[in-house]
């Protein structure tokens, strides 16, 4: 299929990839960005794969605490160099993944963090709930694959959609930053706390508040 300028540039300067690549890449994909970078990515051909296998042991420690003191997050970025954990750019990125987590909540950094048990116990729920449905037998695993992918999408933060962005994904995100600055970076952990989580209280929607905040 044709491809327009507009997605190739947009594809360019997420990956770092030559036009041509990037050109082929979205007309293997259908268009589909999000799948033109994993295309790219396989080949080895965007900046950000090219970056990958390069060590990454400097960085930050950014640290976020929603206004009152209700949520708090620690998340470490590294990055290869010093320099580069200095730069505003950087620690800007750093700020940006630590109020997402403390927005949305993630449980995991990446989907090969999420334990193979907890995933098959959610697929037996889920297809256990297509089948109470009525769903026919014959698409209920493909239904179910669906659904897993959504339950990354909420629980696993490089699947996540980007509070400030929501059409693109904190792996785009990422990679954007990686093709942009020209070094790897890799969000390496988080711990996130919520004030009185566990313990029975009232209901606070702490995740519109942060939201809210972003937006200002």
């Amino acid at each position: 299929m044709a491809v327009d300028a507009k997605s190739v540039k947009e594809l360019r300067e997420r990956t770092g990839a030559g036009m041509l690549d990037c050109k082929k890449a979205l007309e293997e994909a259908g268009g589909d960005l999000n799948k033109a970078v994993e295309i790219l990515r396989e080949k080895g051909l965007s900046a950000a794969a090219n970056k990958a296998g390069r060590a990454a042991t400097e960085g930050v420690v950014e640290s976020y605490i929603h206004a009152g003191g209700r949520i708090g997050v620690l998340v470490e970025i590294n990055c290869e160099t010093d320099f580069v954990g200095k730069t505003d750019q950087f620690k800007d990125f750093a700020r940006d993944i630590a109020m997402q987590i403390a927005a949305a909540a993630p449980r995991f950094v990446r989907r090969e963090e999420v334990p193979a048990e907890e995933i098959e116990k959610e697929k037996e729920i889920l297809r256990a709930q297509a089948l109470n449905e009525g769903k026919p037998e014959k698409i209920v695993d493909k239904m179910v694959e669906g659904r897993i992918n959504k339950y990354y999408e909420e629980h696993v933060l490089l699947e996540q959609a980007f509070i400030k962005d929501p059409d693109k994904t904190i792996s785009n995100l990422l990679n954007e930053k990686i093709s942009t600055i020209g070094e790897n970076i890799s969000i390496r952990r988080f711990v996130r706390y919520e004030l009185g989580e566990g313990l029975e209280k009232k209901v606070d929607n702490f995740v519109e508040e942060v939201m809210a905040q972003v937006k200002q």
